[in-house]
């Protein structure tokens, strides 16, 4: 994993969250590699609506699964997100909102660095 990893503002990549710790890495970080099949590149702050707009299309991220250390989130915790499950979202009205710094700029092969802004939420503020 590239410990000189970006973000989509083209800083250094911030951490997205710790509790619950996130990432493919589990680092905290959205930082991705080839084993990332899934590119869980986009640091969401998740809201009911998101979730259970995922756990529609198959993307179950409420129920815990203690098996993998999966703790199941709730509307306010932030989560590195598959980026086209994160598009599938925004592409039904459902986005979440996303956290930039902490945004790997992998994310930007799948999504405008403009839609991203327009869901943007302030790396401080988690509500």
């Amino acid at each position: 994993m590239p410990s000189n990893a970006k973000n989509v503002l083209g800083g250094p990549l911030q951490t997205c969250s710790t509790n619950p710790l996130t990432g493919f890495y589990r680092d905290g970080c959205c930082n991705t590699g080839a084993e990332d099949e899934g590119l869980h590149t986009i640091c969401c702050q998740v809201t009911a609506e998101f979730l259970a707009h995922q756990k529609q299309i198959g993307n179950d991220l409420s129920t815990p699964f203690p098996v993998y250390g999966f703790p199941g989130l709730r509307p306010g915790d932030r989560w590195c997100v598959c980026i086209t499950r994160w598009k599938q979202s925004l592409e039904a009205g459902m986005a979440c909102p996303v956290v930039l710094e902490a945004t790997h700029m992998h994310a930007l092969e799948y999504v405008d660095l403009e839609e991203l802004q327009r869901h943007a939420v302030s790396i401080e503020r988690k509500t």
